[in-house]
């Protein structure tokens, strides 16, 4: 019995040291991994943070460029036809969007909903005006009817991706 009683004396005292050294190793361990995590994060953010921010700059030229103002003065409506003009004008506006198309990745699904929204927008413009006006008029009449068009809607889609993605930018800043 008194070796058993010696036997936790030594155990006893040792074992609290152990626990002892546990708990300080575990803490170090754990402090490490966290600094590390941080370290990881601070070089993820000084990588992706600039593709970010070019992607976009890159949506709002896209928004710009296939604004109604902005696409019809780089077409030139003065030369052809209505019909021609508008094969430009939508061959335009699908080929900025799928040149950018890759630009989702980098934000939120409400945002790239947004900018979706906007070249549908645009797309359904030049439909609109198209409808309203014979194929074979000049390019002039076809670029007035999406001007008056334009004009007339109430919500400006173009404005509000570009308040979308101008906001989600801001929130690394």
């Amino acid at each position: 019995m008194e070796y058993f009683y010696d036997f936790l004396l030594v155990l006893l005292p040792a074992g609290t040291v152990l626990y002892g050294m546990y708990l300080i190793v575990a803490s170090f361990l754990s402090k490490e991994r966290e600094k590390m995590l941080v370290e990881l994060k601070t070089q993820n953010t000084q990588t992706i943070l600039p593709v970010r921010l070019q992607a976009g700059e890159r949506l709002c030229l896209l928004l710009e460029r296939i604004s109604p103002n902005n696409l019809i003065r780089r077409a030139n409506p003065s030369e052809g036809t209505a019909q021609e003009l508008y094969s430009r004008l939508v061959g335009e506006v699908r080929e900025e969007f799928s040149h950018n198309f890759s630009q989702q990745v980098y934000f939120s699904e409400e945002t790239w909903e947004a900018v979706r929204a906007a070249v549908e927008d645009v797309v359904t413009l030049l439909n609109q005006s198209r409808q309203n006006i014979d194929g074979e008029k000049s390019g002039i009449e076809f670029a007035k009817a999406v001007f008056s068009l334009s004009l007339e809607r109430k919500n400006d889609s173009i404005s509000f991706a570009l308040k979308k993605v101008k906001g989600e930018i801001q929130l690394y800043f």
